[in-house]
């Protein structure tokens, strides 16, 4: 049978969920997480239906796609079939082609599993490595337990608390409540979590959501943020063992997070938070 690019539209997203669920498990490569789906859903389910691809054949789904802009296509495979031949060829063909519907000409990024054999390929179809991103993770076999100050997990009534404070974590963030909204009416969110960190004063100092894909699997931290005015004291150490905490108690078997290298201040928060650092990743990307 030969593979199949496909949209699932909005009534096929929940399956690219469950998809994306059974592939993850503690040691395979950095890969697209159903968190990463969650969190596009802030933009709405017909513009996450639209952003999704699929690549199946006979009718078995084998790899999961997430446009994350018109530049960037975020790929993860299915554990038997990341040195598939067939599909490597396939993916390398569609993400190349423009009129196939998946990126557009010019410069463009693909996110693949290290490992893979689309990644392999795509290098020797003259892209190059991109700027190189930390994975990190935190072990949850053993106890967590929440820093000490005022975490809480918040529902639709604090909303505008919690997107007030992402938006003064990410200079030019454009995040609403209206967002917040689109993002939990989504099946993703049914396994992930809002919270809130708060200082002696009340004020609401960093952020952070959780987003599980089931018990005995690594559960995603994305985003998370600490208001500009409250750095420096140790707030996003405390938002992210709160997260480790959660993602505990929602039964992940580990917590995972990837920022960019670059971004040394975010690596040392997590790892403050007794995260540990992973070998480095690093997107193909083609020149315009």
């Amino acid at each position: 049978m030969a593979i199949v690019l496909g949209k699932p539209g909005v009534d096929g997203l929940s399956e690219a969920v469950g998809v994306l669920r059974e592939w993850q498990h503690d040691g395979a490569p950095w890969q697209l997480h159903p968190g990463d789906l969650g969190w596009f859903r802030r933009f709405g389910a017909e513009a996450t239906a639209e952003a999704v691809r699929t690549w199946s054949r006979d009718d078995r789904v084998l790899a999961v796609g997430l446009l994350d802009g018109p530049t960037l296509l975020r790929l993860t495979i299915a554990p038997d079939a990341q040195r598939d031949e067939e599909l490597a060829q396939q993916l390398v063909e569609d993400v190349t082609e423009p009129e196939h519907g998946v990126l557009a000409e010019g410069k463009a990024s693909v996110e693949a599993p290290a490992g893979t054999l689309v990644q392999d390929l795509l290098f020797e179809h003259g892209w190059n490595a991109d700027e190189p991103w930390t994975p990190l993770r935190r072990d949850l076999t053993e106890p967590v337990e929440y820093p000490g100050m005022r975490i809480e997990v918040i529902g639709p009534e604090q909303a505008p608390v919690w997107s007030a404070v992402l938006r003064a974590s990410f200079d030019g963030s454009t995040f609403t409540d209206k967002r917040w909204h689109a993002m939990a009416a989504g099946s993703p969110y049914a396994d992930a979590r809002c919270l809130v960190a708060y200082d002696d004063q009340g004020d609401a100092v960093s952020v952070v959501t959780v987003w599980s894909a089931g018990r005995g699997k690594p559960g995603l931290l994305e985003p998370m943020g600490v208001h500009r005015d409250h750095r420096g004291r140790g707030y996003g150490k405390a938002i992210t063992v709160a997260a480790a905490a959660t993602l505990q108690e929602l039964g992940s078997s580990s917590a995972i997070v990837c920022t960019p290298s670059s971004n040394v201040g975010a690596v040392a928060t997590y790892k403050s938070a007794d995260f540990q650092q992973l070998p480095q990743i690093r997107d193909c990307y083609r020149d315009a």
